[in-house]
């Protein structure tokens, strides 16, 4: 190596030297921001996160995500600050995050998808914090719903980390939303038993009511099955499902004896398509006053006819005329 490339490198070696020095300070402060912009975007949120808890009129459902909210903001801040220090032009730096976001949507379609889904959830409410619901792979109380995920937690107490899609694009049940169920339950007694006496116990359950209706369902040569079905209020659903079945058998027991309790108590849950889950409210299905599927009989040859007046009544004898 000659001494000309040794002047060029000597040369090049202390540019860089003075560059870094004069950039040295820009750098320290760059970091500087970046440390309390994160170590405030914690605090910040925090400290929303406990004032938003001690607040009564807000909505515990909608608490996580405000956090979140402010969090993010505070750090998206911080790190323009940071560049900006550095040098990076407000310009480029757009270009660069325009980019890079693109980018980074391709990539992570499905968490934009848990986005969006976080947001309907939020704004349609189909469940709040605090709620029971079911879909069809889980169930389980909500204990947080989040931008991303939401937190539940199942009956055994088994944390559940569902994605916000996940319980957008399914069915859901929302266990917690009705202020009242029914409840029914079939009592299978002997054909001896009194009908009258063990429906007047049925209808003297003290769990249920509201809507009580106990009626004969089967009846066969040495047993009768009746039904009881009510509604209850919300927050004393459990116990009478948990304890009716006891009351019934304690009843006919005390009226009977033990050779009168029920031969058989099971709790019955109605199927969808079935009418008799409609205890007489104004959205039970009701049959059409006319056939879709009618089709009128062709006129005797040399008639006319026309057709019947409204509410079935016959139509005037003149109106069929020989021709």
């Amino acid at each position: 190596m000659d001494m000309e490339t040794l002047e060029e490198t000597r040369v090049a070696a202390g540019r860089f030297t003075e560059a870094l020095i004069a950039f040295l300070p820009s750098l320290i402060s760059a970091l500087v921001i970046l440390i309390i912009g994160l170590f405030l975007a914690g605090w910040l949120s925090r400290g929303v996160g406990n004032a938003l808890g001690r607040s009564v009129r807000l909505d515990p459902t909608v608490r996580a995500p405000i956090v979140a909210i402010v969090k993010y903001l505070v750090v998206i801040m911080t790190l323009v600050i940071a560049l900006g220090q550095v040098g990076v032009q407000m310009t480029s730096l757009l270009a660069i995050l325009g980019a890079a976001g693109l980018a980074i949507g391709l990539a992570l379609q499905g968490t934009l998808t848990n986005i969006a889904a976080g947001i309907m959830l939020l704004w349609l409410r189909p469940f709040r914090v605090g709620d029971y619901i079911e879909t069809g792979a889980f169930s389980g109380t909500v204990r947080e719903i989040g931008l991303f995920v939401s937190h539940l937690e199942t009956f055994d107490g088994l944390f559940v980390f569902a994605p916000n899609s996940t319980l957008w694009n399914v069915w859901l049940r929302n266990h917690s939303r009705a202020a009242a169920r029914t409840l029914a339950w079939t009592i299978v007694l002997k054909r001896e038993t009194p009908y009258d006496e063990a429906r007047d116990i049925l209808m003297k359950q003290g769990r249920l009511t509201r809507n009580r209706e106990v009626f004969l369902d089967e009846l066969a040569a040495d047993t009768q099955t009746l039904v009881l079905r009510a509604q209850v209020e919300e927050g004393t659903i459990s116990n009478a499902q948990h304890r009716m079945a006891e009351d019934i058998r304690k009843r006919f027991s005390d009226r009977f004896g033990p050779e009168g309790e029920p031969l058989q108590i099971k709790r019955l849950l109605p199927a969808d398509a079935d009418p008799s889950r409609f205890m007489d409210r104004a959205e039970a299905p009701k049959a059409h006053a006319q056939l879709v599927n009618h089709r009128a009989e062709a006129p005797k040859q040399g008639t006319t006819t026309t057709p019947a007046t409204p509410g079935g009544a016959a139509p005037d004898a003149s109106v069929a005329a020989e021709t």
